[in-house]
């Protein structure tokens, strides 16, 4: 199944709902108040945010295998707007993505390797029912 054919938000939205059933996966108390990068002016509005980044992190993976944390940092950073000077590129959360990653570790749908977190083969077979399911 190709994964990179099935529309991205059709796809990060049913693994979110399948990613809530793995009890390892689950966002701490804190990230409900802190801004997913300094990028931003307010925490995310969205209840399941960490879901959806984790299932975007999933799919990233599944793309661009091996990732470590900072690319994933300049994947998911924007532009800072300033009042005066003209906005400058930044980075997103390097906390945030890291929790997901180790979390992903815990329920055994990624592993660390030399080069950066590369999905399992449970990761990888996760990924592709799940885009089976959305065909």
């Amino acid at each position: 199944m190709q994964v990179q054919a099935i529309d991205p938000q059709k796809l990060n939205e049913k693994l979110k709902e399948e990613l809530k059933k793995f009890k390892e996966i689950e966002p701490p108390t804190w990230s409900f108040f802190v801004k997913s990068g300094v990028h931003k002016e307010r925490p995310p509005e969205q209840k399941d945010f960490w879901y959806i980044r984790a299932a975007s992190i999933l799919r990233r993976l599944y793309l661009n295998g091996p990732v470590g944390v900072e690319r994933l940092r300049v994947y998911y950073g924007g532009r800072k707007k300033h009042r005066v000077s003209p906005p400058h590129r930044k980075k997103a959360s390097g906390s945030i993505i890291r929790k997901i990653l180790q979390q992903l570790e815990k329920a055994g749908l990624v592993e660390k390797t030399k080069k950066g977190r590369v999905l399992t083969p449970k990761g990888r077979s996760f990924i592709e029912k799940v885009a089976k399911e959305i065909r």
